[in-house]
């Protein structure tokens, strides 16, 4: 967590200066190596006092945008979400509390992604809870066959 330092000066070249300075060529591929690994550890890798899990967000956004691979990011967001609050997988039993933590993964993902999608999401939620994963199902990153079938890629 920053103390808004994050902010100041041009976060955007702060944030490319030190994907290159790790020798990678785009924040894309500096996430890819980094795979099911939360966006705010990805930001402390970058930057534990300057850089915020928002930009690298959006920094992936921008990239996957540019890229037509919008949403292989949808996935990829999924993913590191999932890990980051399911780390056991997906749950065995669905009680209060698991259910709370799947909800909160699922809620924080629909916020996080692109309005274009809010109807998929809709749906692969609905999904999820109609027919849920096996327990300890835990996607290592965004081309999990299992995501692949409910958010096939669709960009020309």
């Amino acid at each position: 967590m920053t103390d808004g330092r994050s902010w100041q000066g041009n976060w955007k070249v702060r944030l490319y200066e030190r994907v290159r300075a790790r020798g990678f060529d785009s924040l894309t591929a500096f996430a890819d190596a980094r795979p099911a690994i939360p966006l705010t550890y990805l930001a402390e890798e970058l930057g534990k006092d300057d850089i915020a899990g928002v930009q690298v967000l959006r920094g992936l956004l921008a990239e996957a945008e540019q890229r037509k691979r919008v949403t292989r990011f949808v996935r990829d967001v999924l993913v590191r979400l999932l890990s980051q609050n399911l780390p056991n997988g997906w749950p065995t039993v669905m009680d209060d509390e698991t259910r709370f933590q799947v909800g909160k993964t699922l809620g924080s993902w629909s916020a996080y992604i692109p309005d274009s999608y809010d109807e998929r999401a809709d749906q692969v939620m609905a999904a999820l809870r109609a027919t849920p994963p096996p327990p300890g199902w835990r996607p290592l990153g965004p081309d999990d066959e299992l995501l692949r079938a409910l958010l096939p890629d669709e960009e020309a």
